[in-house]
């Protein structure tokens, strides 16, 4: 599993899909995310890290209406660009620290799977949604993509290039995994169309991979990647991991470097974030594994990542994502973050459009007796609050490092009053500068980036409040 489309946990932002979530959810408080000056701002600003989900204050779509509102979603032309996310339900294990397990593989569900998805495409590609517009990038996320065998997988990929209007440049991205990825597979998805493979690591440390529930060592996993960038046919990323159970210092610092070392084009950081009840937790608990890291050790092992990156020469081009070569543009990421248009493929894929957001139904079976019956298989339909645009706004210009304040206010008036005493709070503590019309985090300001979120987007129905800055943690 790799690259990140969200700040939750490096599970939740590995699969570029949307769940639904009651539009209930506790609204954010400014108050809450002031901090005292005098804190360090990279390891006691917070407490701990928050969420700002972009689906807060949904409503969702009446079960006997569901079927009409998505034929007119689907009946609606777009005018902007899309991106597209096809969605492989299948693990080949249940890794320790992931909390969207489905199903276990089995290379008897392949061309049926296939099957499934090329009839989806087809039966949607005439529609105005979907060929109104050029789709710029499309992503195959999982679950464990690169567990198809190569020909069904090419067989998937050429189908999109079949059915869809992708753009002559459309970044097409796989997640893959180590084991079970030959070099030949790579080879067959590249002449298919792939052009971006996205390889799920957390770590090269041997032992932190064995506890996670992984099946090669770091060596295996080094070869591998080094294997990918020799045949020079895609850009190859990964994905790193901080805050694991046993992870020292150095083991965090010699995964740096090995990324470096092997040529990659981009990777991606992610913060261990451990689900309540999931086989991680469980594992915790019972005392089999030692417990995650600290928020403060968590912090440092993003600056120093960051810091150790840059001195290479490679480029802070999100909140987690950094680049060193640059046909890596990592495009179907930050569309997402600006809140565009995603089409939906595959059993779990999650779209948004139209100023909707909904889910494909995950389980296999279901998904067919609801197409067998008629029935349009999705979950979790909902209208998204009207502020959703200026949310979008908000998180994207934070991930890219720059947030035009005069362009949220353009969305919603009294923004920037709203949220004056929160960055005059955050500029003084350290968290970023602002200049203006413009707030620019710093390196403490990106770790704490889900926070920063949340509180500007309690912003977004606040009038100024009179707040009291709170003590450190």
């Amino acid at each position: 599993m790799s690259d990140a489309s969200g700040v939750s946990s490096a599970a939740a932002q590995a699969k570029p899909k949307f769940h639904h979530h009651p539009g209930s959810m506790e609204p954010p408080r400014i108050a809450d995310y002031l901090v005292r000056v005098g804190c360090d701002p990279l390891t006691e600003a917070f407490a701990k890290r928050s969420f700002s989900p972009p689906w807060r204050g949904s409503r969702p779509v009446e079960a006997d209406d569901v079927d009409a509102v998505l034929h007119e979603i689907y009946a609606t032309p777009r005018e902007q660009a899309a991106v597209a996310y096809l969605h492989v339900p299948y693990c080949q294990n249940h890794c320790l620290f992931c909390g969207f397990f489905q199903n276990v593989w089995r290379p008897e569900v392949a061309a049926d799977y296939v099957d499934d998805v090329i009839a989806e495409l087809a039966s949607k590609a005439d529609t105005a949604l979907v060929a109104s517009a050029p789709i710029d990038a499309v992503y195959i996320g999982g679950g464990t993509p690169s567990a198809l065998p190569e020909d069904q997988m090419a067989r998937l990929v050429r189908a999109l290039h079949d059915y869809l209007p992708l753009a002559p440049d459309c970044e097409i991205t796989m997640e893959g995994r180590s084991f079970g990825f030959a070099p030949s597979k790579a080879i067959a998805v590249a002449d298919a169309g792939v052009t971006r493979l996205s390889i799920g690591v957390q770590s090269f440390a041997s032992e932190v991979r064995r506890r996670l529930g992984r099946k090669l060592n770091g060596d295996d996993v080094k070869a591998f990647l080094a294997e990918l960038v020799a045949l020079d046919r895609t850009v190859v990323v990964c994905d790193l991991m901080y805050g694991l159970p046993g992870q020292s210092a150095e083991d965090w610092r010699r995964d740096i470097e090995t990324v470096n070392d092997i040529g990659l084009d981009g990777v991606t950081l992610y913060a261990l974030n451990v689900f309540p009840g999931g086989p991680l937790s469980r594992a915790i608990a019972s005392g089999k594994l030692p417990a995650q890291a600290g928020i403060a050790v968590q912090a440092r092992a993003y600056a120093d990542a960051v810091d150790r990156l840059e001195a290479y020469g490679w480029l802070q081009v999100s909140q987690s994502h950094m680049v060193k070569s640059q046909r890596e543009r990592n495009r179907y990421n930050s569309s997402i973050k600006r809140g565009a248009p995603c089409l939906p493929f595959g059993p779990g894929a999650g779209g948004q459009a139209h100023g909707y957001r909904w889910r494909n139904v995950i389980n296999v079976a279901e998904r067919r007796q609801m197409l067998a019956e008629h029935r349009a298989p999705v979950e979790g339909l909902a209208l998204v609050p009207t502020h959703h645009g200026a949310h979008a706004a908000i998180a994207a210009g934070l991930e890219a490092g720059q947030l035009d304040l005069a362009a949220v206010e353009a969305l919603r008036p009294g923004f920037r009053a709203a949220v004056a005493p929160l960055l005059a709070n955050w500029t003084e503590a350290g968290l970023g500068e602002l200049n203006h019309n413009s707030f620019v985090p710093s390196r403490a300001g990106a770790f704490w980036i889900g926070n920063l979120t949340s509180g500007l987007s309690a912003g977004l129905d606040s009038s100024p409040p009179v707040i009291t800055p709170r003590g450190c943690p």
